[in-house]
């Protein structure tokens, strides 16, 4: 059974409070036919307002599935790290409060540069501990904690996999950005293929891809880590090569939900719909079918 979902991110400017706002968005995820919803900190998603769109979701009849939330415990210094610990708790009830069984956080930005020892090797016990302390907070409360190829710094799978090996720990495991493996230049089916035993949930995404010897393209791109350019496509537009990525996380067994995380420049509505439509063609395996 494909299970599909949507990331309030995907509705893009329409999740202000002047247009659809947090209940519009919902509704409208509900219209287009997705299974469940995912939500991104901050804004409408708050600690007081959350028990309300909890109850929401669960009368219009939609799965709450994730909570996405920025980290950074890529530091030595300890006093930082407890601050970023902190916070990442509150998260934590903050998730449990909304009624979704995972919280995805980043890792780390990395950002220090030209200084030695500072490398991903270097940071990854730093990461690990934080990592550790949250996930078995969360494991408290009914929430599994998972990391995301995102952010530049631990966006590689390989890195991924090392740091998920590091926390070592049951109710940590992964969020595979199907197309977010481009940010760091890397081929996102090989990288899927990599990651794929560790997935808990997937963000369905693609990108345009343009080489950096090209002149560059202008508003609406933005740079990979070695300098290429990407620019946000519907699912299935782009050079992700999504359909194969998806089947391969059929193929390993993955069983959860499939979540289009829309960021291209076109209507949210027409391209959050044409994700969906191709999402469900790829995973039936007609993806050669219009």
């Amino acid at each position: 059974m494909i299970k599909t979902c949507v990331s309030t991110y995907s509705f893009g400017w329409l999740r202000d409070e002047s247009q659809l706002g947090i209940y519009g968005v919902i509704d409208k995820a509900v219209e287009m036919g997705f299974d469940g919803i995912e939500f991104v900190d901050g804004g409408a998603v708050t600690l007081e307002n959350a028990p309300k769109i909890k109850k929401y979701c669960e009368d219009a009849g939609i799965a709450l599935v994730n909570l996405c939330v920025g980290a950074d415990f890529a530091t030595e210094d300890r006093e930082k790290q407890k601050e970023e610990i902190r916070k990442a708790k509150e998260n934590v009830d903050l998730a449990a409060a909304l009624g979704v069984p995972m919280m995805r956080h980043d890792a780390g930005y990395g950002p220090f540069r030209r200084k030695y020892n500072t490398g991903f090797d270097s940071a990854l016990p730093y990461m690990a501990q934080a990592i550790r302390e949250v996930t078995e907070y969360a494991q408290e409360r009914g929430v599994r904690t998972l990391t995301e190829n995102h952010g530049f710094f631990s966006q590689d799978a390989a890195r991924v996999e090392k740091l998920i090996n590091a926390v070592g720990h049951p109710n940590f495991g992964a969020l595979v950005d199907i197309g977010n493996f481009m940010c760091a230049d890397e081929d996102p089916t090989r990288s899927v293929g990599l990651m794929a035993p560790y997935a808990y949930h997937v963000h369905c995404k693609d990108f345009y891809w343009k080489s950096g010897m090209d002149i560059a393209p202008g508003d609406g791109w933005f740079q990979t880590r070695a300098g290429n350019y990407l620019r946000g496509a519907v699912v299935g537009f782009g050079a992700a090569k999504a359909a194969q990525s998806m089947q391969t996380l059929q193929r390993s067994g993955y069983d959860g939900y499939y979540s289009i995380e829309f960021e291209g420049g076109e209507d949210p509505l027409w391209g959050i719909q044409i994700s969906l439509a191709n999402l469900k063609r790829f995973l039936s395996g007609q993806e050669n079918e219009k």
